[in-house]
């Protein structure tokens, strides 16, 4: 199994939970992504069914730990998605409730069933596992991945043991990023924009598409900067249509006129988002109220697109908005 960097205090919870045989049955699992949280459910359920644990730390070797880290084991289930968002439907969760009560084959009498990225779950999908969730076989756990506990209702989040996953440091993901055989370039370049977030320095060295988008969100700071309306236009135009790619790039301009804002009260502060430079001449033509009116415009924008408005107008309004504010 993959090595675990950093969430040292998680890990060691879990290792708790298992060793006293408090294993919670409900899990949740939250993050921005790229930090963890799918491996850190891997990890959970290796803990569930290792067959030689060590203090509540699965051995990683012993055939059911080579399993859930391959995703063949006949008793963990990740939950398919379905549908143009990619979500959970009504009827998968039907399913999920009718295969929970096959009790499992497994020597620990256990079986895990897997939800990865519920970004946005059907309400009418949640209500569904609600009576399942709250009243579960004994044998029968349930792990959810997400970038936040508050993606799902009330009801559900009062009946998971929440977890938050962190990144790491940027030396954590340094030495993360050496062991997959990176070099010294391509690492230092990844660390710089994406720190601690082992998963998104990753991605950025194997993603031709994401070193794009990179470019692009400092190609959109750069124009706020100049006031430039045109360019700014042109660099959203350059977005298209895909959702994933508008939330990438939606997502990484907040945390870049996030730092503007924080730099402009103190020009030593360190960054989250991918592009320091940028922030920081951001800074010096806007003000942390500026900032913060921007980012309630980023925040409208996702949400419209959210609710199927077509992307390319979203952001021309969005464009509209930004400079009207930076002016």
């Amino acid at each position: 199994m993959k090595k675990i960097y950093g969430n040292t205090a998680l890990i060691s919870t879990i290792s708790s939970m298992i060793q006293r045989d408090r294993a919670a049955h409900s899990v949740m699992f939250c993050g921005e992504k790229g930090s963890g949280r799918k491996l850190m459910a891997k990890y959970y359920t290796a803990s569930l069914l290792c067959e030689a644990p060590e203090n509540g730390v699965p051995c990683g070797s012993c055939p059911a730990c080579r399993m859930v880290d391959s995703f063949s084991h006949p008793d963990v289930t990740v939950v398919p998605t379905s549908g143009k968002l990619g979500g959970y439907s009504v009827e998968t969760a039907r399913s999920v409730c009718s295969d929970a009560f096959i009790k499992p084959n497994n020597n620990t009498g256990k079986k895990v069933y897997l939800f990865f990225d519920c970004r946005k779950m059907d309400p009418r999908t949640q209500n569904t596992l609600l009576k399942l969730i709250e009243e579960p076989p004994d044998y029968a756990y349930f792990i959810f991945t997400a970038e936040s506990k508050y993606e799902f209702l009330p009801t559900i989040i009062s009946r998971c043991c929440c977890f938050g996953v962190s990144p790491c440091t940027g030396e954590e993901s340094a030495a993360a990023l050496r062991e997959s055989g990176f070099s010294e370039k391509e690492i230092s370049a990844a660390v710089s924009c994406f720190h601690g977030n082992i998963g998104r320095c990753t991605e950025y060295i194997v993603d031709e598409s994401l070193r794009k988008q990179v470019d692009l969100t400092k190609r959109i700071a750069d124009s706020i900067i100049r006031r430039d309306e045109y360019e700014l236009n042109s660099a959203f135009f350059a977005i298209g249509s895909d959702r994933d790619s508008a939330h990438t790039v939606l997502s990484m301009t907040d945390l870049l006129v996030r730092d503007a804002a924080v730099l402009s009260k103190d020009s030593a502060a360190g960054a989250a988002g991918c592009h320091r430079d940028s922030a920081l001449r951001l800074s010096q033509v806007i003000s942390a109220y500026q900032a913060a009116r921007i980012h309630s415009r980023i925040e409208k924008a996702w949400s419209a697109i959210e609710s199927n408005v077509s992307i390319p107008l979203v952001f021309a309004a969005l464009c509209c908005e930004i400079i009207n504010i930076a002016v």
